[in-house]
């Protein structure tokens, strides 16, 4: 894997852990950050020399990832921003990938819908500040899902970058 592939990735991997931070401070993820994502995955494509048939079942599972959760977002079970998101995580994990990205989101998810639940009640508004950093994950504004799927996504999206540089014998 070149050397500017690992740098996009990781690139990638700054603006997911920014969009999670976005995601518990204000419930937003912004679009132009989301896209921006997007647009790298095709850079990376091109630096890696992903065949234009992969590429494009990639965009294939990202569409149909979409239109899933667009049902979702319909349904007032998932948010707009978390549904761009969603795409493209999975415009960059690809097929391959999709069934271990779905289960480590799915994970860490729970545990932050958890940690929301437990949460809701608390006063955001706190002096303490490890208590203050809880009280934003409170599910009275809503779960924050960008996190589960900054974290599940970006871990899936650097790791094989990662291992490439992992010496063998």
């Amino acid at each position: 894997m070149p050397t500017l592939s690992v740098v996009i990735r990781l690139l990638v991997l700054c603006a997911l852990l920014w969009l999670a931070v976005s995601d518990v401070r204000t419930r937003r993820l912004p679009t132009r950050i989301v896209l921006s994502i997007g647009a790298l995955f095709f850079a990376d494509a091109f630096i890696a020399g992903m065949p234009i048939d992969d590429v494009i079942s990639h965009l294939l599972l990202a569409v149909i990832v979409f239109l899933a959760c667009a049902v979702l977002f319909v349904a007032r079970m998932l948010g707009g921003g978390d549904a761009k998101l969603a795409s493209v995580i999975f415009l960059w994990v690809g097929f391959g990938l999709s069934l271990a990205t779905l289960t480590l989101v799915s994970v860490i998810g729970t545990v932050v819908s958890l940690i929301s639940l437990a949460t809701r009640g608390m006063n955001p508004s706190q002096r303490f500040v490890p208590l203050r950093a809880l009280a934003m994950f409170s599910a009275a504004r809503g779960v924050p899902y960008g996190v589960a799927l900054a974290f599940g996504g970006g871990f899936v999206i650097v790791l094989p970058a990662l291992l490439h540089l992992i010496p063998t014998r």
